[in-house]
């Protein structure tokens, strides 16, 4: 098919019969967490794998069949939950990278990002708005470190990964999806490739998932890493984005004690000031009567869920649109919805236009970029590339692509007042979006579509 949704349900691979025990277990204490809750995980046959006094929980893994029941019967632990490894990131992206020379000037791809223009950034840099000192974690999959676009901005002393063997910097394939969202974010305004949304916010990458797939202990242990101020050992998060999404029935067996922690984790970074970012899936659902379903992040404690727009022929006819400019802030046609869940919805671009018709886009200061007209309405940003490559870029729609662009207009809200409180930086966020749809809260953009001029000067 030409274009398409991987609209991917749970999988879950660990194993779960006796003759092969889950190696990975969400743990939940009694009471405080103390000496005693370690030492039952140890004499149970486990290794600590991650630990947080804040909330309780303890990711282990043993190869014990009997870890969880001998666990539980030390009596220190209210769940020992085997954990599941699911796939988080059912996004799409074309097969051709463009691979950028190092240029002046502008940058290269700038005429081909309506997304920032469409949420008014370039106004919000022209009024001193860049996110400078706001800090970003990206939980995802690999951040390619050396990649032009991304290396200044990446603090790499915070980022860390808590997939087993593998390093943050590290995922497989040429797309790397965490950096692509890491780009929309922050990407520097370095005259080379594309600008992020924050282009000088500090990004930290915190490795949660390796090809899209991630155990929900791992998730868990990012999103508490990145709560924790850099002081006590943590990745001193202001914000957080998981463009991750897994759906699931709610009755799953196993599930609900991995979802109550997931809550819980998320609900620790909101009490400590940290604005959590998830995208809504990308499943055309409507949150508000899915059923037995349910999404993570996106319905997960009380974080901030993103739907995503796009437009249809933004390359027809370039630049001058045959039925005038389009329409940037048109619902995207995979994205998940309802009153319930979105709180704004940000620019995730899309498929929609029939054909394969070629469009050629300039790009700067020189050349031109020919794709299939469709492929200009997603969201270009950096990815990995092959070899040795740093200036590697490519196109992508999804959620998972809106999401950072609401935390790049959250960075840039709070850079502009380092004081904010995270209730300030929420309500800013969302009354300064564009009432769209429906009056008042909608379905789709919830309290609107982001605008980053108005979110950062308040006018």
């Amino acid at each position: 098919m030409k274009k398409m949704i991987l609209l991917v349900a749970v999988a879950v691979l660990a194993a779960t019969t006796a003759e092969a025990a889950p190696k990975y277990f969400v743990l939940e204490a009694k009471g405080p967490l103390a000496q005693g809750h370690l030492n039952a995980v140890l004499l149970a046959g486990g290794t600590i794998d991650f630990q947080h006094a804040g909330t309780g929980l303890v990711m282990a893994s043993s190869e014990n069949a009997a870890f969880a029941k001998l666990a539980m019967a030390s009596g220190f632990f209210s769940s020992a939950t085997p954990d599941m490894v699911v796939q988080w990131t059912p996004d799409v992206h074309p097969q051709g990278l463009v691979e950028a020379a190092i240029t002046p000037g502008n940058e290269t791809f700038w005429d081909m990002q309506w997304a920032p223009v469409s949420i008014s950034a370039p106004d919000a840099w022209a009024a001193g708005c860049t996110g400078k000192g706001a800090r970003v974690a990206i939980l995802d999959g690999g951040i390619h470190s050396t990649h032009v676009d991304l290396a200044a901005n990446l603090d790499i002393a915070a980022s860390t990964s808590f997939v087993p063997g593998f390093t943050y910097n590290q995922d497989t394939g040429t797309f790397w999806h965490g950096t692509h969202v890491a780009g929309i974010v922050a990407a520097e305004d370095n005259g080379i490739g594309t600008i992020g949304i924050a282009p000088e916010a500090t990004l930290i990458g915190v490795k949660v998932l390796h090809n899209g797939s991630g155990a929900f202990g791992w998730v868990i242990a990012g999103i508490l890493y990145a709560a924790t101020p850099v002081a006590q050992g943590g990745g001193g998060a202001d914000i957080m984005n998981m463009s991750l999404s897994a759906d699931f029935p709610r009755n799953l067996p196993g599930a609900g004690p991995l979802v109550a922690a997931l809550n819980k984790a998320v609900n620790y970074a909101d009490r400590y000031g940290v604005l959590v970012v998830s995208s809504a899936g990308n499943d055309a659902v409507d949150l508000d009567h899915s059923g037995n379903l349910i999404y993570v992040p996106a319905q997960s404690g009380s974080g901030i869920a993103v739907s995503a727009t796009g437009p249809v022929g933004f390359a027809v006819g370039y630049p001058n649109y045959p039925n005038g400019a389009p329409d940037f802030s048109r619902p995207a046609s995979y994205t998940n919805f309802g009153n319930s869940a979105i709180t704004v919805a940000a620019p995730g671009g899309d498929f929609a236009l029939p054909g394969n018709a070629l469009c050629t886009i300039p790009a700067i200061p020189a050349g031109t970029v020919t794709v299939p007209c469709w492929v200009f309405d997603m969201v270009i940003s950096t990815v990995r590339g092959s070899g040795a490559s740093v200036s590697t870029y490519s196109w992508a729609a999804g959620t998972s692509m809106a999401a950072p662009a609401a935390a790049g207009v959250a960075a840039l809200i709070k850079a502009a007042n380092p004081g904010i409180s995270l209730g300030e930086l929420k309500s800013r966020l969302s009354q300064s979006a564009d009432d769209l749809g429906k009056p008042g809260h909608d379905p789709y953009y919830g309290r609107g579509f982001v605008n980053a001029e108005k979110a950062c000067t308040g006018k």
